[in-house]
């Protein structure tokens, strides 16, 4: 992907994630990209409607994975699409609501594909049940995350990327 090199500069491949609260499952992918990315990948996450804060199960399950939380906040999109932003390659809408709406212009003409997500801060009910969908929304996020770690991106073209991305979406977990 000629993204990842501007200018004669490398630099990692920008993922945005997108969600409606940007409180739970674009914060669980933001952190499971860095985390998996290695110096190949930048994993940020953004809302449409944010909640202002990320949610207290998204943080413990994170703590619980290993996975260090530090930075992760709730915000808008609009963050993204200000002059000056960083340069974003590939926004993964990760729920159906974000999906429907109309996004921002993104400098640059990033790929985009949605990778819906049931949303675990919708789950009412005790908190075991509420955990596990936490757990489910992380580890499908995890498989698709490690698998778009694994493409070739330097070398896929932005419509090669983007078929890519959109068969990923298409996996899932297998349930315990």
């Amino acid at each position: 992907m000629s993204s990842v090199e501007r200018d004669g500069v490398h630099r990692p491949c920008t993922v945005l994630f997108l969600c409606t609260g940007n409180s739970a499952r674009s914060i669980l992918a933001e952190a499971l990209l860095n985390h998996w990315g290695g110096e190949r990948f930048r994993g940020l996450s953004a809302g449409s409607h944010p909640k202002g804060a990320v949610h207290p199960l998204a943080l413990a399950l994170l703590a619980e994975r290993g996975l260090p939380s530090g930075g992760l906040r709730s915000k808008s999109w609009d963050e993204f699409a200000q002059p000056g932003a960083a340069p974003i390659d590939v926004v993964l809408t990760v729920c159906d609501a974000a999906a429907g709406e109309t996004c921002p212009y993104w400098p640059g003409q990033p790929v985009t594909a949605h990778w819906g997500i049931p949303d675990p801060a919708a789950v009412d009910g005790p908190e075991d049940r509420r955990r596990q969908a936490f757990s489910d929304a992380f580890d499908t996020l995890e498989q698709r995350i490690r698998l778009l770690t694994g493409l070739p991106i330097e070398t896929l073209s932005a419509s090669a990327l983007q078929h890519r991305l959109r068969a990923i979406a298409g996996t899932s977990v297998a349930k315990r």
